[in-house]
């Protein structure tokens, strides 16, 4: 018999998916082509969502069920809080823009959207490898669906079609990966794979070699190099507000798992794992900024600059343990929870300007297309500006203080590798300040292209303001984020 506490602790996912089912047949009736109905009934079931996890975050009790496969804990129902919050803000922006060009003819957006919130929620939630792996698949293949959303268009379907090859192979890495390590300990509990691993009754060999699997599989998810290959094609290919949706929420499940599986399930083989995380940092860097530089689409430079951006949020996870000391544990993975959070707050700043300069037959997909933004609209030019500079990591903004945190955690190690480290990526966002910079010397010194004022509706103005204040505002106080993340990471850490 499943006690009280297993439903508990699952009740948000049982909100919303029962939610998901009823909208998807309340759409069947909706005859708006806006989907008017839908979308506010979405927005609702969002919103309770959110303050239900919010508040089981805020209660900061951390919650086993089913036998120990779920867990409901701080830190995940933060991340679930503010996955779906992003969504909400995603759907907003991305309303107009999805019904200028008929993607609203069904409510497909509204309700795949939601099954791949619970897929996240799953991933969030998962204390055990067969459920992380199935909350994985479930948003991987909603957002699948919600790439090739636009079926008339040639360049979405390419899109589509790569992910899915890609997506494929990277969840076949991460599977096997598992597989080995089930093999080696023979279970697929998360914590009872810690017990076993730290009891040093295992081949170390073969933890490694499934390690190595898991780190890419991982790695892959969210978008670091070498396996960032399908990041600029999708982020360029997909709909506007699809790529918004795919490059903002799934980033905070992306994290959890990472801290599931590498921190919870696999801390005594730091050694090994922050060694290749930290390859991947490096690699992220270097390919991200360098090759952001060369680009003209928006769209594909942003793409570039999440690549660099999940390298330094990978900097944070290599420096926990220090010399099989986790002191610096808490610090290390507390700034990279806040790194990734003030991320993608910044995104989705950034990807809703784009949404709303897109007019119908127009994607606003240049660099170009921005010229003389401060001229047109000078609301939407200061909130493009402040996100471009919070990503280039320039104070007050939220963005330095990420970046600060995240650099303070690996010169706290006290290591000279670890230092060095920190240097690289001080070296790396200077080069990176460039792209970001460009943007914003378009928007602000360049000749218009077009007369036309920009003009939004209230929701999505009212959204983006309150958007573009807080990033100013977390950079400018950002103790209660980063309180807050500090708090849910040390109470994962105790359990």
């Amino acid at each position: 018999m499943i006690d009280k506490l297993s439903w508990v602790a699952i009740y948000p996912e049982i909100v919303l998916l029962v939610m998901a089912c009823i909208i998807a047949l309340v759409d069947l009736s909706t005859t708006s082509p806006r989907r008017t109905r839908t979308y506010i009934l979405t927005l609702l079931t969002l919103a309770v969502v959110a303050v239900l996890t919010g508040m089981a975050a805020n209660d900061g009790k951390t919650i086993y069920g089913f036998g120990g496969m779920v867990v409901s804990d701080p830190m995940g129902n933060w991340l679930k809080c503010f996955a779906t919050v992003a969504l909400m803000v995603t759907l907003v922006y991305g309303r107009p823009y999805a019904a200028d060009r008929e993607m609203l003819r069904g409510g497909e957006l509204f309700t795949i959207s939601m099954f791949a919130l619970l897929g996240m929620f799953v991933m969030i939630s998962g204390s055990n490898f067969l459920l992380i792996y199935l909350g994985l698949e479930l948003l991987t293949l909603s957002s699948y669906a919600l790439v090739a959303l636009r079926r008339d268009n040639a360049v979405a379907s390419e899109a589509a079609m790569k992910y899915f090859v890609l997506g494929a192979m990277a969840s076949g890495f991460l599977l096997y990966g598992l597989s080995m390590l089930y093999g080696a300990t023979g279970s697929l509990d998360v914590n009872e794979v810690f017990k076993i691993i730290a009891s040093g009754k295992v081949n170390h060999q073969v933890l490694v070699f499934g390690l190595v699997f898991i780190v890419a599989g991982l790695a892959f998810k969210v978008g670091a190099a070498p396996f960032h290959m399908w990041v600029p094609d999708v982020y360029q290919g997909a709909p506007t507000a699809v790529t918004l949706l795919i490059g903002a929420a799934p980033e905070l499940a992306a994290f959890a798992i990472i801290i599931r599986l590498l921190v919870e399930g696999l801390l005594p083989l730091a050694i090994d794992w922050q060694q290749m995380l930290a390859l991947l940092a490096i690699a992220s860097l270097l390919v991200g900024n360098l090759a952001a530089i060369a680009q003209t689409n928006l769209k594909r430079m942003l793409a570039y600059s999440t690549i660099a951006q999940m390298g330094f949020m990978l900097l944070g996870l290599v420096a926990g343990v220090v010399n099989g000391n986790t002191y610096n544990a808490q610090f290390a993975y507390s700034a990279s929870m806040f790194y990734i959070v003030t991320y993608v707050l910044t995104t989705l700043a950034s990807f809703g300007i784009i949404l709303l300069l897109a007019r119908e037959g127009f994607e606003s997909e240049e660099i170009t297309d921005l010229a003389g933004l401060n001229q047109r609209s000078p609301l939407y030019a200061g909130v493009m500006a402040i996100a471009m500079f919070s990503l280039a990591g320039l104070p007050p903004l939220v963005g330095f203080y990420a970046k600060l945190a995240v650099l303070q955690a690996l010169i706290a190690s006290g290591q000279a590798i670890y230092i060095g480290l920190a240097v690289f990526a001080v070296i790396m966002s200077l080069i990176g300040a460039f792209y970001y910079l460009r943007v914003v010397k378009v928007m602000y010194f360049d000749a218009p292209v077009t007369a036309s004022t920009v003009s939004a509706p209230r929701d999505v103005r009212a959204v983006l303001s309150v958007n573009g204040l807080l990033i100013l505002v977390l950079g400018i106080v950002p103790g209660g984020l980063m309180t807050l993340c500090a708090k849910a990471i040390v109470a994962t850490l105790a359990n």
